[in-house]
């Protein structure tokens, strides 16, 4: 890494890795991913044009529902066994925009995320941190998450949009 620039990294006490699916169209399922990495690499402390590369563990995918996440971890979704990892790579940031690929099943898709930079501060304990909240939408049959089900009156049991919620604390290295 050049000189002039700062390196930060995940704090996963303070972070979060979550997704909204709405289901048979009435109800709204959460879930999350426990384990994830993500770096920063930045020249500002506005973090414009920052690097951002996150990995998340497929396998840590919750939902509170154990049998449900079961179906997420099969081929039905996401092939946890064949494709262990997500991965999103950035290409730019503006400050309120992340535009990256994001890779989910080795099927790579450019999006662009909202990002509200909520600022630095400096922790107790001597660290620096920085905050976001990050929200974007995507359409799971894009990444080859493909499988549904039609209840008796017509309703899909699970919308192709998925939206993304992401609150990330980096800690400045």
């Amino acid at each position: 890494m050049e000189a002039n620039k700062s390196k930060w990294v995940v704090d996963p006490a303070h972070s979060e890795v979550g997704f909204k699916v709405k289901h048979m169209m009435i109800s709204t399922v959460t879930g999350y991913f426990e384990k994830f990495e993500a770096t920063a690499c930045t020249e500002q402390d506005d973090f414009k044009n920052a690097k951002v590369e996150v990995n998340i563990d497929v396998d840590s995918i919750s939902t509170k529902q154990s049998d449900r996440d079961a179906h997420l971890k099969s081929d039905d979704f996401f092939n946890a066994g064949k494709y262990p990892k997500i991965t999103f790579q950035s290409k730019s940031f503006n400050g309120s925009t992340l535009t990256g690929d994001l890779t989910i099943r080795d099927i790579t898709k450019e999006v662009e995320l909202d990002v509200d930079f909520n600022g630095i501060a400096t922790d107790p304990y001597g660290q620096t941190k920085a905050g976001f909240e990050v929200t974007g939408e995507i359409s799971r049959k894009e990444f080859g998450l493909t499988w549904n089900a039609v209840t008796e009156a017509g309703s899909v049991v699970v919308s192709d949009k998925v939206k993304l919620v992401i609150d990330i604390q980096f800690i400045k290295q």
